[in-house]
């Protein structure tokens, strides 16, 4: 929990270097949390429509990122350090 008021903090940074950094931390969280929930939706028998319609993208963009991919492999990528 530490870490995530740690990078609240960056992103407000005056500092271009730490906001930049953290910016970059953000979207390696964010991209980790869809292909998370994409692994679970698929799991629970969604399609890739119901996926791409829940994310507000088209069907060929969501299966063209996630389909292929084995479920975890995405998943621990090292996160950007934003300090």
């Amino acid at each position: 929990m530490q870490e995530m008021a740690e990078l609240a903090d960056a992103v407000d940074s005056r500092d271009p270097a730490v906001g930049s950094a953290a910016v970059a931390a953000l979207q390696t969280l964010v991209d980790e949390l869809e292909a998370l929930h994409v692994d679970n939706a698929r799991s629970c028998g969604w399609s890739w429509q119901a996926i791409a319609d829940a994310l507000g993208v088209s069907r060929q963009a969501v299966h063209k990122k996630h389909h292929g991919v084995p479920d975890g492999t995405r998943l621990g990528r090292r996160r950007r350090r934003w300090r």
